[in-house]
């Protein structure tokens, strides 16, 4: 089941701690090689290299892509040019085929030269199993190794009943689905699951189109902190998510700040949450 980040009913929203908040005025990673919390652009607005290292089509594979193209969303909405490369992968057609119906944007195949365009920093995104490879595949990365491949982005493995993971007609609760559960956490996903996250998106993308009707108003301070707290902090979606089940049961946000809520969190999320605007009967 999809895990309830939001303890009992509590739907205050209160002032995030400035601490948490304007610590890190970027994002911050956790390199899986060193276990610390590691600037993901250290030069700013320098060009980064997004690898998504993807061995096979599973569904591991592509939890390990849409971790990847999550991060480059949290990149391009601070500013940061990102150049994303696939590389290691079996079966890329069908890989392609299943990241297009969960939103993923293409990532390029990889090149075999070298450093590229002159990256300042290389986000390498993979599953635990391929965390001893070096960018060509083989066995047993030295220390050298390490500093030319950067910062590593580990994503521990899923699996899905196959009617789940072939379900293309719900492929955008599917994204929730993999979304909701902490990226370093092993997910196993069921038919229970998938129809959380379907009623769960259903819902929201009725709000949205709902609050969109309503007087426009800016996105709550608090919120807007709470949520850059949460994704430049290891990039922390279900944090974001949490928020997102606050402001939609809070008694404090007006409707229409509810709107540029959702609509700029999925900026981030890729849910198409506001899908349904303009529609007579939402989805």
């Amino acid at each position: 089941m999809i895990r309830e980040h939001v303890s009992g009913n509590d739907v205050s929203l209160p002032a995030p701690d400035p601490a948490r908040a304007y610590a890190h005025p970027v994002l911050r990673i956790t390199d899986a090689r060193t276990g610390e919390p590691t600037d993901a652009t250290p030069a700013r607005r320098g060009l980064t290299r997004v690898e998504a290292h993807v061995p096979r089509p599973d569904t591991t594979g592509l939890r390990v892509l849409l971790v990847a193209d999550v991060l480059v969303r949290a990149l391009e909405i601070s500013g940061t040019p990102v150049w994303t490369v696939l590389t290691g992968t079996e079966g890329r057609e069908e890989l392609r085929a299943r990241a297009t119906a969960l939103g993923i944007r293409p990532f390029e195949d990889e090149r075999d030269s070298g450093s590229g365009l002159g990256e300042a920093q290389v986000l390498r995104v993979c599953a635990p199993e391929a965390g001893t490879e070096t960018v060509d595949g083989a066995k047993g990365a030295t220390e050298d190794d390490d500093a030319a491949n950067g910062l590593r982005v580990e994503v521990a493995p899923a699996d899905a009943e196959s009617e789940v993971a072939d379900d293309v007609e719900r492929a955008s609760a599917l994204r929730l689905a993999l979304l909701a559960c902490p990226r370093r956490e092993p997910l196993r996903l069921d038919e229970a699951a998938l129809t959380d996250a379907e009623d769960t998106l259903r819902r929201w993308r009725g709000a949205v189109a709902t609050w969109a009707t309503r007087p426009s108003g800016p996105i709550p301070d608090p919120v807007r902190q709470q949520l850059r707290a949460a994704w430049e902090d290891d990039l922390d979606v279900p944090a974001v998510l949490a928020v997102l089940r606050k402001v939609e049961t809070s008694g404090t946000v007006p409707d229409g700040a509810r709107f540029e809520t959702y609509a700029y969190a999925d900026r981030l999320l890729g849910l198409e949450l506001t899908r349904d605007i303009g529609r007579e009967t939402p989805s």
